[in-house]
């Protein structure tokens, strides 16, 4: 009995190492482009311009407060209700309906909403002393943000950030809920659910699942850990390090 779990538990993981890529390009897709954006957000609802102020907010506001799973919905429903008028005479129809594109797409709206909140409350914690001692000096306000606000935003930033790249990877388990499936590309949760639907073995297909989830993270954390020491090599003593340490007590 113990041979056949071994040999079903190693199945898992080989059935479900393709769907896990599809976890992790979701992801992989979406951060790089939700960073800057976050950034710009940040800076946009810090503006001294009320426009841009308000419209930023607005965003942030319109994102965090209505749930991902709803979100991907929309704009599903908006993309179909374009297709037949705009899109398809375009010959793009075909794209922009893709959960490959459609998929991260959302994912960049919905982090660059969270993370501009994340690094406006550390633009709002950067130390006054050191951005008037930088204009004092003469620098210009292109430079003293390049040389003071940055530097010191990204580094108070940088341990709330990793975690929201981290839900963000966990929220890619929604993409396949919610957009259609083509060509048979599943993700982990998705092929968890086939595999579940076969023998009932509700434990062994989606501990696996998670088992992938768990190592995908810690790998994230690892390299947020990284660029954390990177952020902090100027300060004297040992920086702190970013640790995984899951809150099984609260």
């Amino acid at each position: 009995m113990e041979a056949i779990l071994q040999s079903a538990f190693v199945q898992d993981i080989a059935t479900l190492a393709r769907p896990a890529l599809f976890n992790l390009y979701f992801a992989l897709a979406s951060i790089p482009v939700g960073f800057p954006l976050a950034v710009l957000l940040a800076l946009g609802k810090a503006s001294r311009f009320k426009i841009i102020s308000r419209l930023s907010r607005g965003y942030i506001y319109a994102f965090r407060g209505s749930p991902l799973f709803i979100q991907f919905f929309m704009f599903y429903s908006m993309m179909l209700a374009l297709n037949q008028a705009y899109l398809k005479p375009w010959g793009i129809d075909g794209v922009v309906l893709h959960p490959l594109f459609l998929g991260p797409m959302v994912l960049v709206l919905n982090t660059s909403a969270y993370g501009a909140e994340i690094f406006y409350g550390a633009l709002k914690t950067v130390p006054k002393g050191e951005v008037e001692a930088a204009s004092a000096m003469g620098m210009g306000r292109w430079s003293v943000f390049r040389s003071v606000t940055w530097p010191n935003m990204l580094r108070l930033a940088w341990p709330a950030y990793t975690n929201e790249m981290v839900f963000l990877f966990h929220a890619t388990t929604l993409v396949y809920f919610t957009l259609p499936v083509v060509n048979e590309q599943k993700d982990l949760m998705n092929k968890a659910g086939e595999l579940f639907e076969r023998d009932y073995n509700v434990f062994l297909h989606f501990s696996v699942a998670a088992l992938y989830f768990l190592v995908l993270s810690i790998l994230i954390f690892w390299l947020a850990g990284l660029v954390h020491k990177r952020l902090n090599q100027h300060l004297t003593g040992r920086a702190e390090k970013i640790r995984f340490k899951p809150g099984y007590i609260r």
